[in-house]
């Protein structure tokens, strides 16, 4: 296979861009982009285009990449539209990548953006009902149900205001967590501290006021054991990348410093397995095909972008990843190991709870940030010496585990 390097980045602050339409958005994070990569839109042969809410929330179906991207000089080339739930941009970029690897193209945009943030709130929450199997809604429950089983919310740790039903998916898989391993919520609650603080220093975090455990933990409920600064908010937002080959590389003259290789791209769907069996979970086969892949175990790994729509999640694929033992996420986060400074920095963007989830950007959003650690570019959040990044994001529910994941892994080239 070819070797694909990535040599441009572009983020547009994640937050509410009431202003903004989805165009501007996108026609931002590519310009930023293509400055990056010193490279113009003309050497590009192939985008795609990642998009979830687009027409449910504006009524803009079918040719959404094309719409957004025709405007902005990148007539004439194919642009293929990309939807695969939370994990839709990092399905952009693993086509893209394949693309390049297959010798079909030399340079490649990869590109999510989206528009999630509405007045009209009921809207902008049922989005999220139709990420799962919509005709099997109450078994999709009990199934959760039965993974908290024997751990009853406390009276008073529910929301009366409307909220994604990913929050209940968490929620259960949080509580099927404490149960089998013994974290505690206030181990959950010291992950998403951990990354409120690191996002002080993000200037494209949605969030960038640094919160303590305490105060996370005495935050409004959403829905035991989560509280509301434990969850990812509602936000829009674009991210996109340039991808290329060494021959890309010489076409473009981009500065071959400042590239970043990637070592592996794997992607799954979901398995059919029963929710006890963790050692068949979707993000824990892909981990194990990406380090395959990459020649390179957990161990050799300095920095990780993780998907937590809530601090769940991020205990969760920590222990996925195998970048701590089985059960030892909670105290690895407590202890600081996944602090900036520790033993394996998780989220040094300030994840999604802080940086905001745009759902259809947020993948390239985390290798955004991966490519700016292995440059060494992050300022005060900068991860010291890193050279190998792990990026890891999932999208949907099947069963008991996520539709569709993805993990990347990403070398320093100098």
């Amino acid at each position: 296979m070819k070797e694909v390097y990535v040599v441009g980045v572009g983020m547009t602050p994640f937050g509410r861009h009431l202003d903004k339409s989805l165009k501007q958005l996108s026609a931002s994070a590519v310009e930023d982009a293509v400055q990056d990569a010193g490279c113009r839109r003309d050497q590009i042969d192939v985008a795609f285009f990642g998009n979830v809410a687009q027409g449910f929330m504006h009524g803009q179906m079918s040719t959404r990449g094309q719409i957004a991207l025709l405007p902005d000089g990148f007539d004439g080339i194919p642009i293929h539209n990309v939807e695969n739930a939370c994990a839709t941009a990092s399905s952009a970029f693993h086509l893209a990548l394949m693309q390049l690897r297959a010798g079909a193209a030399e340079v490649a945009l990869a590109i999510g953006a989206e528009k999630l943030f509405s007045t009209d709130k009921a809207k902008m929450f049922s989005l999220f009902d139709s990420a799962w199997d919509i005709e099997t809604v109450e078994e999709n429950f009990d199934l959760l149900r039965r993974l908290g089983e024997g751990m009853e919310p406390p009276p008073g740790t529910t929301s009366p205001k409307p909220y994604s039903v990913f929050m209940d998916v968490y929620a259960a898989f949080g509580r099927q967590i404490m149960q089998r391993h013994g974290i505690t919520q206030r181990q959950i609650a010291a992950a998403a501290a951990k990354n409120h603080t690191h996002s002080v220093h993000n200037p494209r975090a949605q969030y960038r006021a640094a919160m303590t455990t305490d105060e996370v933990l005495q935050a409004p409920p959403i829905t035991f054991p989560l509280t509301l600064p434990m969850c990812a908010p509602i936000s829009d937002g674009a991210a996109a990348m340039i991808l290329c080959t060494d021959d890309g590389l010489a076409r473009l003259g981009a500065d071959r410093a400042r590239a970043v290789r990637v070592r592996a791209s794997a992607m799954r769907s979901a398995s059919r397995r029963s929710g006890d069996d963790l050692s068949r979970h979707i993000t824990r086969l892909t981990a194990l095909a990406a380090y395959e892949e990459a020649g390179l175990g957990p161990d050799a790994m300095h920095v990780a972008e993780v998907h937590d729509a809530t601090a769940i999640g991020e205990l969760i694929q920590t222990e996925n990843l195998g970048l701590c033992e089985e059960g030892q996420s909670g105290h690895a986060a407590e202890s600081g190991e996944t602090t900036i400074g520790g033993r394996i920095p998780v989220n040094p963007s300030g994840g999604l709870e802080s940086k905001g989830h745009p759902i259809g950007a947020t993948g390239i959003g985390q290798i955004f940030e991966i490519v700016g650690q292995l440059r060494g570019e992050c300022g005060a959040r900068q991860v010291h010496g890193a050279r190998f990044g792990i990026q890891e994001n999932g999208g949907g529910l099947w069963g008991v585990e996520e539709a569709a994941a993805h993990v990347g892994i990403f070398e320093r080239v100098h």
